[in-house]
């Protein structure tokens, strides 16, 4: 069965920017992906999406059961790539987009978690290249320049005298790499891609402000300035994808990552609290299936459905939902040498009681959240020459 899967393709990979944060693994925003190394030809693209998530809860009894109407704030995440084709089996590609993010802020109208805010941003630049030995077989690897920035601030009756307390993480440069293989058979759009990403350490120059209660019981000044070491997951991402029909196309994307040594634990922050880390995140993975059909020469369309688990740890109120479902479609318009796609992805977003920790260091509620969810739209343009 020879099966031409290119706008199909494309398709399946081009909703990945749909991902942004509202289907992902942790702080994850693109999921790190590189598949624009195995598109066909020379290509250049550019997507972005935007992200609509609804994310409300209420404080326990205890505090009120003040109301927090949507904590999560809209995002767009932008991505362009670069693929060229050297000849001799060789393939490079240059992908710039924005790995990880973090956009959340507590309204003011409750009293456990109000004015609790965290933002993160940033982006990387990967250099790869590929080399295929045969139709069959090639291997993958490149470098990653990542750069990241961030702010915390704790606010409300739930965190005790660390009600007030904020701390600057300064923009920050460091460099990974990623590994990888793939195992095709072209005939029938079979592929099955693993790539590896590695873990990359920042070291963010940090101002910590603290507030009074803190400042007496530990006899400090209102701001400390030190360094964090921060750690950005290693990952693992498996791509998937066969022909299963005449111009239909089935495919999977599994992404592991290790989460749990993403630690934030700034110097006055670890002391007061005993070593303990602002985030609190589990190692966890997502799995997304999907069905591609190419109705004729210019049109084609997706549909995916997908699941990430719920997590083993408590819940941080730096992320107040736990574990997520989602279904997407999708469509691709395909002239001569341009592709637009486009689609819209709608999760729902797991349960969670956000919590906190008492002053003899045990851990409770804080907030319920339930019955929220995220709205994504996505958008891609490709050019191949």
């Amino acid at each position: 069965m020879k099966l031409h899967y290119g706008a199909t393709s494309a398709l399946a990979l081009a909703t990945a920017l749909m991902a942004s944060g509202a289907g992902a693994v942790g702080l994850d925003r693109s999921n790190q992906d590189i598949t624009a190394i195995f598109e066909e030809g020379n290509v250049l693209e550019l997507s972005f999406g935007k992200v609509f998530p609804e994310i409300s809860g209420k404080d326990v009894a205890v505090f009120g059961g003040g109301e927090y109407d949507n904590v999560a704030e809209d995002f767009l995440n932008v991505s362009t790539s670069a693929k060229i084709d050297f000849g001799n089996g060789f393939s490079g590609a240059v992908i710039i987009d924005q790995p990880f993010g973090v956009d959340i802020d507590y309204p003011t109208t409750a009293l456990a978690l109000g004015g609790t805010m965290a933002q993160l941003d940033g982006h990387t630049i990967t250099a790869l290249g590929r080399y295929r030995f045969n139709e069959n077989i090639s291997v993958h690897a490149g470098v990653r320049r990542q750069t990241l920035e961030g702010d915390i601030t704790l606010s409300g009756a739930a965190y005790g005298p660390l009600n007030g307390y904020s701390v600057a993480l300064e923009e920050n440069d460091a460099t990974g790499y990623l590994i990888g293989v793939a195992y095709e058979i072209p005939e029938i759009a079979l592929r099955a891609a693993l790539t590896y990403n590695s873990a990359i350490e920042h070291d963010f120059d940090t101002v910590e402000s603290i507030p009074a209660a803190l400042q007496a019981g530990l006899s400090l000044p209102a701001q400390v300035p030190s360094t964090t070491t921060v750690e950005t997951p290693e990952s693992w991402n498996l791509d998937l994808q066969t022909g299963i029909a005449p111009d239909t196309l089935a495919f999977a994307n599994i992404r592991y990552a290790a989460y749990e040594d993403t630690l934030v634990s700034p110097q006055v922050f670890s002391a007061a609290t005993g070593g303990a880390s602002l985030t609190n995140i589990d190692d966890n993975y997502q799995v997304q299936v999907g069905v591609g059909r190419k109705f004729s020469d210019m049109f084609a369309a997706q549909v995916a459905v997908g699941f990430e688990p719920e997590g083993d740890e408590r819940i941080s109120p730096l992320d107040p939902t736990d574990g997520k479902r989602w279904v997407s479609l999708g469509g691709a318009y395909n002239m001569e040498t341009v592709t637009l796609s486009g689609g819209i992805r709608y999760t729902m977003l797991g349960d969670a009681n956000p919590e906190t920790r008492n002053s003899d260091g045990s851990i409770s509620d804080r907030a319920e959240f339930s019955d929220n969810s995220a709205l994504a739209i996505g958008m891609s343009v490709a050019y191949r020459f």
